[in-house]
């Protein structure tokens, strides 16, 4: 199922219309994105470049990690497994996990919004795998389908993750005003559960200049369930001092300024 298809399901009518949204609402959805101070010290997992992320120190009772989508390191599962966590992953479009660990568990499917030969569901995978009410990692980089996932799971399911992580993709399409309603109806599902603890923009994505604001297409956010909250208020500085650019050489991404105020 296509996003905009997934979409209509959301929308009154089912309608979605093909105009341009304004910048106060772009501007909105990014502020969305403006991340908190939690009490957690933030911690970088994964390594130095690409596919390391900064998660708040709070990791210590996680019964497992949930990873879909396999890229060529696994070293957040691997700095996971040192820390006693097992973890899931699936793709459809590998074989396996790009090396092997006796703490991988892998599945060659893609997480989608439904259940069939190609595709798992968060809720199906997260009940058949982690069964219980244990505290889960989720670090999900999906090429998009995200957006889709976040909107057909289970609010019992999404409370299983103390943490989540997680690339997002095609933000620039906050300027199409289906898209900005899909990205809204997905994170309102985070919104009551989590604070924004971490933001950075992926600079392999570059930036999308519009109506006087740039916006990043890739974004690499990281929740923190409320109940794990120990602070309050913006954070004082971003980008953060274990910030790394995800393609060496090639500059940084200009943070949004509605980040830094």
């Amino acid at each position: 199922m296509k996003a905009r298809d997934w979409l209509n399901q959301w929308l009154p009518g089912g309608t979605v219309l093909a105009r341009a949204s304004g910048r106060r609402d772009v501007e909105g959805l990014l502020r969305s994105f403006r991340p908190m101070e939690t009490g957690h010290s933030l911690v970088r997992v994964g390594g130095g470049g690409d596919g390391g992320y900064l998660v708040p120190d709070d990791l210590d009772g996680i019964e497992a990690c949930f990873s879909p989508g396999v890229a060529n390191t696994a070293n957040f599962e691997l700095e996971m497994a040192r820390r006693g966590i097992p973890s899931f992953l699936a793709d459809y479009s590998v074989d396996g996990p790009p090396e092997s660990h006796p703490m991988f568990r892998f599945e060659k499917k893609f997480l989608g919004p439904r259940e069939d030969e190609v595709h798992v569901t968060l809720d199906g995978w997260v009940a058949r795998c982690a069964p219980g009410n244990g505290d889960l990692v989720l670090q999900m980089d999906i090429e998009g389908a995200e957006w889709e996932v976040l909107l057909a799971a289970s609010d019992a399911t999404l409370r299983r993750f103390r943490l989540m992580v997680l690339e997002l993709h095609d933000v620039q399409r906050a300027w199409e005003r289906g898209g900005l309603q899909l990205m809204r109806a997905a994170l309102g599902r985070l919104e009551a559960g989590f604070v924004v603890a971490h933001v950075h923009p992926n600079n392999r994505g570059g930036v999308v200049r519009r109506q006087g604001l740039h916006v990043p297409p890739l974004l690499e956010v990281t929740w923190l369930r409320r109940d794990r909250v120990r602070g309050a208020g913006g954070v004082a500085r971003l980008p953060h001092p274990l910030d790394r650019p995800n393609v060496p050489g090639r500059p940084e991404v200009e943070l949004p300024g509605c980040w830094q105020e």
